[in-house]
């Protein structure tokens, strides 16, 4: 390099390095929170939907939750394979043509009474937000500072994640057909237009990396990078996470059960609640909807402080193992104990509070699960997202058809004033419930999130 090209360098580094960083990435951290939180205002939509469609076909609680069920076939299915190649290719146009797909399948379910037809669209569903929290796990690698990113993966993931699904039947349930006289079809379709709404924003906003962007200058791109661990070595050498080498690691494993648990319990909140309330408690879908919301707003909540909890004790301990399992546990035994106490509770709203308690403690650890990931997997996060993710989609296949299957046999029959009524015992649900919470608060002290994949041998 010759005198002046050196002299250009240095003044545009000094030009550079005396400029104020941009802001960029707190757009895209928008774009991140607004993708979440419709991600679970569409697939918490089933709390309205499910008590419609099994009125109108009079299913068995059985029959619904298999219908349920199909968005985690293909869920499941398409996690590991979208991680890959959004780990490959990046999230940008990816994640575009999957928010709008998926958009697009929530309204056909509001479209069709053939039962071959909903279960495509659930099926269509399930596939295209399958690769969404990956995409977003790869995001937050890319665009978070270490330094902020698990209380940014929180606000993301949790807050604006579970806000979506509380907001859900609110928006749905009480404002669009309580307040607003629209159908259930009517407003399920209005909802699915603001997914594509995202869409067109998300494409014309988002880049996948601040080295592609131009709107970035040097200072944010050194704001951003600060604190990252390097990933120059082994790991360049090789296009996608060793799968085999990763299935060894231990702590992975244990992760992988503790999602299993996690996600399956969760469907619990994503599919039944509503019917809870609207037939265990026989409120109307005006109040429904805000009872329904509330275990969702503690998720949120917890989702803050969760992740606050997060970075505060990894700063003030040194020791990033213990403080990410020591939320995860603390979290999960505590909301063990909030479900537990439900089971003596009869009173429908004190129940309500009760679980959203439940949630704020259990989704405090969902901040340490993304950064947990992004410890483990480096620059092959989502890929190491979508295998634990796959793992709490089986769950989500699973443990709706026990669910259903232990409502009907918990369900009863009886004559009153020469009427049929079916009278259904809740408790053993949440019996249950309380048992996976607990199980996978142990779990989680078995999780290393310093014993990086890539770094075995």
């Amino acid at each position: 390099m010759d005198q002046s090209s050196a002299d250009t360098t240095s003044d545009s580094r000094r030009t550079a390095g005396n400029s104020p960083p941009t802001n960029v990435r707190w757009t895209i951290f928008a774009l991140a929170c607004g993708t979440s939180f419709l991600l679970y205002l569409h697939r918490y939509s089933w709390n309205i939907i499910g008590p419609r469609l099994q009125d109108e076909f009079s299913f068995t609680n059985t029959q619904t939750a298999f219908l349920f069920s199909l968005f985690y076939y293909t869920y499941a299915a398409g996690q590991i394979p979208s991680g890959i190649v959004i780990d490959r290719f990046g999230p940008h146009r990816i994640l575009t043509g999957m928010i709008a797909a998926w958009s697009v399948a929530v309204a056909g379910i509001a479209h069709t009474g053939n039962m071959f037809l909903l279960g495509f669209w659930r099926l269509l569903f399930g596939a295209t937000q399958a690769g969404c929290y990956p995409a977003l796990t790869k995001i937050s690698q890319q665009w978070f500072p270490v330094a902020q990113r698990t209380v940014l993966q929180g606000w993301v993931a949790t807050t604006f994640g579970r806000a979506g699904g509380a907001m859900s039947p609110i928006i749905i349930g009480t404002l669009l057909i309580g307040y607003c006289g629209l159908s259930w079809q009517q407003a399920v379709t209005l909802t699915g237009g603001i997914g594509i709404a995202l869409c067109v924003t998300f494409f014309l906003l988002f880049r996948d990396s601040p080295r592609q962007d131009p709107r970035v200058n040097e200072a944010e791109r050194h704001l951003i990078a600060e604190g990252s661990l390097s990933q120059s070595g082994s790991a360049d050498s090789v296009t996608g996470l060793p799968l085999r080498q990763a299935l060894r690691n231990r702590s992975l494993q244990f992760f992988t059960v503790q999602q299993f648990l996690d996600a399956g319990s969760d469907v619990v909140f994503v599919g039944l609640i509503g019917t809870y309330f609207l037939v265990a408690h026989d409120f109307d879908i005006k109040q429904t909807g805000w009872l329904a919301s509330l275990p969702l707003f503690g998720g949120a909540l917890g989702g803050i402080v969760g992740g606050w909890l997060n970075d505060i004790l990894i700063r003030r301990t040194g020791n990033r193992r213990w403080a990410r399992s020591g939320v995860g546990f603390v979290g999960k035994v505590t909301g063990c104990a909030m479900l537990a106490l439900v089971v003596i509770q009869s009173d429908g709203v004190t129940a309500a509070w009760l679980l959203m308690a439940a949630k704020f403690f259990s989704d405090w650890s969902q901040p340490t699960t993304w950064g947990t990931c992004t410890d483990l997997g480096g620059r092959f996060s989502a890929t190491v997202f979508s295998m634990i993710n796959t793992a709490g989609t089986i769950g989500g296949v699973l443990m709706p058809i026990i669910f259903g299957v232990i409502l009907d046999w918990f369900t009863t029959l009886s004559v009153v004033d020469g009427t049929e009524v079916k009278t259904t015992d809740w408790n053993p649900l949440f019996v249950l419930l309380s048992a996976m919470y607990l199980a996978s608060g142990f779990c989680w002290l078995l999780v290393d999130c310093t014993n990086r994949l890539t770094d075995e041998t």
